[in-house]
Formats: C-alpha cells, structure tokens, sequence
C-alpha cells in the first residue's frame, strides 16, 4: 500500500509539474505540495543524489546556496538544487522529482538544498545530508521563531546524527548546533573594527548556557558575533578550521587558514556578510574536495545575485540597491551599518515593508524596535526618505534613534520616494527595500536613474548657454 501510495505522488506530481510548464507558471512548490500530501515520507522512498548539501540559518542561506551552486558548475559540476524554489519540504520534493527520470532515477549526483530552520523536523528525518552548513542563528520573525533557542531546538532534534556539521565559529549558538556530531568551524579572526563591547541592541547569548554565568567577549564583531569565554567553565568560542587571518578590502582579497596553510582567495564585496558567506561556500567545498586553485578561479567570477544587491554608476553618482529584509532586525541593522560606512554624501530610501503581510499584521512594528536605526544616525546621511504602509511607524522609530525630523521625508505612496530624494551635493543613493519589494525598488530606481540624466542635461545646458 505504501509503494502504491508514493509511485501515485510521484506521477500525479511529475503530471502536475509538466502541465504548469505547458502553461509556463511556476512549478517549484506545487508538485512536492501535491506528492508530500498523498505521501508524507516521500522525501524518504525517492531516490536522491549520492551527495546532499544542505544550508541553514537565519540570514545567507540563499546567498551561500548561490556561491556553492555557481561554483560547482564552473567545475563541470551540475547540481540538483532549489535555488528558483521553496525551501521548505515540498520545495525540497518539487527539486527531487524534477532531477528524477520517470523511473524514479536521480539524473545528478550532488544535490544543493537550501533547508528553512522550522521545516527541518519535514525533512531531515526522510534525507540524511552529507553536509548540513549553518550559516548563523539570529531573532528573526518572532511570530513565527519565536527565539534563537527554539530554533536551534528544532535543529537539534531534526539533524540525523552521521551528518557533518560546517559551522559559523564565531557564532556560540550555532557553533554549539549538534554537539555530538562530526564538524568543523569557519571564521574571522579578530579585525581593526572589532570592539570589545556590543555596538547593538539585540545580542541573542549574553549567558554562559552551561552555568548561567555572564559571558566575557574577547571581541565583539556585530551583535553576538565575535569571541567569547565563560569565565566560570569550559564554554568558549571553538578553534577555527577555515579562518580569515587577514581581510584587504583595497586589493579585494581574503587570506583563509586551513590547517596551517594560507591561501588568498578573491573578496568579492566589501561588506561583512558577504565576506562570511563566501568563507561558508569556501568551507563546503573544500570540504568536497574541490581543488584550491580551481575555487580561487571560481570565486574571481562571482557576484552577488541582484535581487541582494547591485550597484551603478549614473551621470556621477553612486545608485545601490540593497535587501534589507523586513522583520530580520540583524538583518536590517547589517545593513544600515554598511550604509553609515561607506563613504561621502548619502541619501537612503526606506522600503521596508513586508508586503505580504503589512496588512492586518500586529508583527511587523515589534522588529522596528531591536533594529539599529541608529546607525543612520550620521552627518554624512543628508536625507532619508521613507515609503509604504509603515512610514509612520518607520518615522517614530527614526526620530527615537535621534535623527533629526529636517532629514525625514515619510510618505504612504511608496512610489513617490523617487521624486522626494534629493540629488544635490549627494554622492550616493541607497534604495533599501524588503524581500518582497525587489520590483518595486527597480521602478524606483529607474524613476531616480531618469531624474539624475535629466538633471545632468539641464546643468550641461546652462553651462553650454553661460
């Protein structure tokens, strides 16, 4: 009955997925929704690839994904992956059935999967990773995760035993994700902009877990990123297996320590969670096998996907666009941080509302308040102009950070931010927006790229009249 039950999944769903191809929708979710409701261990009977990598954590999943995936085939590599779907057990199972012939048969041998912290328990008990990469664990929609704790109880609970563990060292919560299996650790040693005490508001592990007693960091890199010990016992930041000894941002170039050995490999931004995630994709696959040289050369050819971030050039000012995901407080301050430090003039346009759930939602103002607004708190930050539902409560939570009200531009019409952002004197324009409004964030761009031409050609037609 059981075998009758799954072969009857998994030719509905190739059924299902062939006709949304026909009608050219997208098939990603739908056909593991139908195969995993007609048979919940479906994930478990279907063949899979001999080697399955699975990326977790509450912020780079998707970006660290990208790198693996990109690299891999740079090499010759083909993978089976999620990368244009869900994350969650039926994208998992839309993957397997399409790299699946009818036979059932796996036409891949790796698999890529980025894995949602809370759909864990749906699928790790049904495939058993190689690899499990956790990426970090911070607050993150706290209707839905509630806390770091929760979310690492789950983790715990779910993660099969025999599976090893590639790891955020400077990270205690997820460094300390499944003790009792095979592991290794990726990160940074100490930087010049380290501090010794907490630049934020939020830090998800004060507290030794084991005694209770108050944890001295040695440094503090952002929230509870860092290196720390508990003076009372034996919990400590774990000893690095893939360590950034020396960061040049000019030159565009990371050292990494690996057993003792140091190799340079390309940076391909200049902003911290980048330069972890490319660590993270590092780690992975050299844990592969995959060669130094041949990720040296992979690396020098990647970018970060444009719906994370882009940036352009246009009559002399400096447009980014930048995700900045609603109701991920670390996320958003990450950002802002970024933002503060870049250099010249700037002004920053706030899209920050999560859409999809902006109405009727009592969540989306909580994450306001453990977000570091305060990092736009600058002289070099000339003017923020913010749009969208929320503007109100985006306005309050400006003005507690001490931001002056004559910077502030708040506006409902999330389209007309375009039109309120000044061009004078301002070297940089940033377009932060949530996950959700990638679209809208373009049409805003563009209504920007238009306005700086068309104040261009004005000047050069005063100048050429004077």
């Amino acid at each position: 009955m059981q075998h009758i039950r799954y072969y009857l999944a998994f030719y509905l769903a190739k059924l299902a997925k062939w006709a949304l191809k026909m009608l050219k929708r997208d098939a990603t979710y739908f056909p593991g929704k139908i195969a995993v409701t007609l048979c919940p261990d479906f994930i478990g009977r279907i063949e899979k690839p001999e080697t399955i990598i699975c990326v977790t954590g509450t912020n780079g999943k998707t970006t660290v994904c990208n790198m693996i995936n990109d690299i891999l085939e740079d090499n010759q590599v083909e993978t089976l992956n999620n990368r244009l779907g869900s994350n969650i057990n039926a994208g998992i199972a839309s993957s397997l059935i399409e790299g699946a012939t009818l036979r059932g048969k796996q036409r891949k041998k790796i698999a890529v999967f980025e894995v949602d912290e809370r759909s864990s328990k749906k699928i790790y008990p049904y495939m058993k990773p190689n690899y499990i990469l956790c990426t970090n664990l911070f607050r993150d929609s706290i209707k839905r995760n509630a806390h770091t704790e929760f979310i690492a109880s789950i983790l715990n609970e779910a993660i099969p035993k025999e599976t090893k563990m590639i790891l955020n060292g400077d990270d205690l919560i997820t460094a300390n994700l499944a003790p009792n299996n095979p592991r290794v650790y990726f990160g940074i040693d100490r930087l010049d902009t380290d501090t010794k005490e907490a630049q934020n508001i939020v830090r998800d592990i004060i507290v030794c877990p084991k005694c209770n007693t108050k944890l001295e960091y040695d440094y503090v890199r952002y929230n509870h990123i860092g290196k720390a010990h508990c003076p009372n016992c034996d919990f400590a930041s774990p000893n690095i297996d893939y360590q950034i000894t020396n960061l040049d941002l000019e030159s565009k170039k990371m050292t990494v320590k690996e057993k003792k050995e140091e190799t340079v490999y390309p940076c391909i931004s200049n902003n911290i969670i980048n330069i972890y995630n490319t660590l993270a994709a590092i780690a992975v696959l050299r844990e592969l096998g995959i060669e130094k040289e041949k990720l040296q050369q992979s690396i020098a050819k990647l970018k970060v996907v444009e719906t994370r971030f882009s940036e352009e050039t246009i009559e002399g000012i400096k447009v980014m666009m930048h995700l900045a995901k609603g109701q991920n407080p670390i996320a958003c301050s990450r950002v802002f941080d970024y933002v503060k430090k870049e250099p010249g003039k700037k002004a920053v346009i706030l899209l920050l509302d999560d859409l999809h759930e902006a109405v009727n939602s009592s969540e989306n103002v909580t994450w306001l308040y453990d977000t570091d607004f305060e990092f736009l708190k600058d002289e070099t930050i000339c003017q923020i102009v913010v749009g969208g539902a929320r503007y109100l409560d985006d306005k309050v939570r400006l003005l507690m950070a001490g931001i002056e009200e004559k910077k502030l531009l708040c506006m409902r019409e999330e389209k007309e931010v375009a039109e309120k952002v000044e061009l004078e004197n301002i070297e940089t324009i940033f377009i932060l927006h949530d996950l959700y409004a990638f679209d809208l964030a373009k049409k805003v761009k563009e209504r920007v790229r238009q306005r700086i031409v068309e104040d261009a050609q004005k000047k050069g037609e005063m100048q050429h009249e004077n």
